[in-house]
């Protein structure tokens, strides 16, 4: 029960501030250039700097050597669930322009806008460093196979861009857990006002992110929200086949107990933020993607107690 509690108690926080988001949403504080603008400035400014503090501060060499080889189970766990999403769409006679981002967002997770508040909530910062781990596996597959599969649904005829593909993965959250990483092999000690700095703009983060979150709800519709045959299936390929198959995948391993649970955490997350900008680019169905991002991000919020509780009886 005091797992309960406390896993409820993190997920309250976090609500909080999704519906501070919306509630100014629906007054008309923000629009659409106002939100890109907050997603503009957590994913280039201060989750990178929230990267690189946490990296350096925490971790020794010796601990990011150590960890950064399970870098393979939430690779392997996104391509099994990705040849999973493949057969449903057949068994399940998924409509042809649905497919592909019907597949996209039943093995992508929102490693960064939901997944660090959550894990940030409910271990502290000790689980940063895994969500990180797990968020260069899930936006390297994003910006590659995932992209690939909306553009299929699409109308438009855009040609693929390894440069694009290759900024989009390698982007400043990316590169901001990369510099980290070097100054910590390098055993380069940075300033102590730039330590400090870095410290309080990475602070912007999580509120940010939760404000993002609540003003794309708000955007998206509630009233849009309906449980059709494709919305259950992403719902159960988030929820309920990516959770269970990482359980298989890392309770066997010798990981620490901590990454298992963020592990498991993370690919229970919900769909991706960026997929309906990237079907929106490719003229794919956006509206449907919006629609599972809302849908997802608010059930991911009463899931998220449970799988807790799971995850603790490991």
């Amino acid at each position: 029960m005091e797992v309960f509690e406390h896993s409820v108690s993190g997920v309250l926080v976090i609500l909080v501030m999704i519906v501070l988001g919306y509630i100014l949403a629906e007054r008309g504080w923000f629009d659409q250039k106002s939100s890109k603008l907050i997603a503009r400035i957590v994913t280039q400014i201060s989750l990178p700097c929230y990267m690189m503090a946490t990296i350096t501060n925490r971790f020794t060499a010796q601990e990011l050597a150590k960890m950064l080889p399970d870098l393979r189970f939430p690779v392997i766990s996104m391509l099994i669930l990705m040849a999973f999403a493949f057969a449903i769409v057949q068994l399940f006679r998924i409509k042809d322009s649905h497919a592909g981002l019907f597949s996209s967002m039943f093995f992508n997770s929102n490693t960064v806008f939901v997944g660090l508040p959550i894990n940030q909530a409910l271990f502290g910062s000790a689980s940063v460093p895994y969500v990180l781990i797990y968020y260069m596996a899930n936006t390297t597959i994003f910006w590659t196979l995932g992209t690939y599969l909306i553009q299929r649904d699409g109308t438009v005829e855009v040609k693929m861009s390894w440069k694009k593909t290759l900024s989009k993965i390698f982007s400043p959250p990316l590169l901001g857990f990369l510099i980290g990483v070097v100054f910590v092999l390098l055993k380069i000690k940075l300033p102590v006002f730039i330590n400090s700095d870095l410290s309080y703009v990475g602070s912007l983060t999580i509120p940010l992110s939760m404000i993002f979150i609540g003003i794309s709800v708000s955007h998206a519709g509630l009233r849009n929200i309906a449980f059709r045959k494709d919305n259950i299936l992403v719902l159960l390929g988030r929820f309920f086949f990516a959770p269970l198959l990482m359980m298989i995948l890392v309770i066997p391993s010798n990981m620490p107990l901590l990454m298992k649970q963020v592990f498991i955490l993370q690919s229970a997350m919900p769909v991706m933020t960026n997929a309906p900008v990237v079907a929106s680019l490719y003229g794919a169905d956006a509206d449907y993607a919006a629609v599972m991002v809302t849908e997802t991000t608010l059930i991911s919020l009463v899931m998220v107690p449970l799988l807790m509780m799971v995850t603790q009886s490991l």
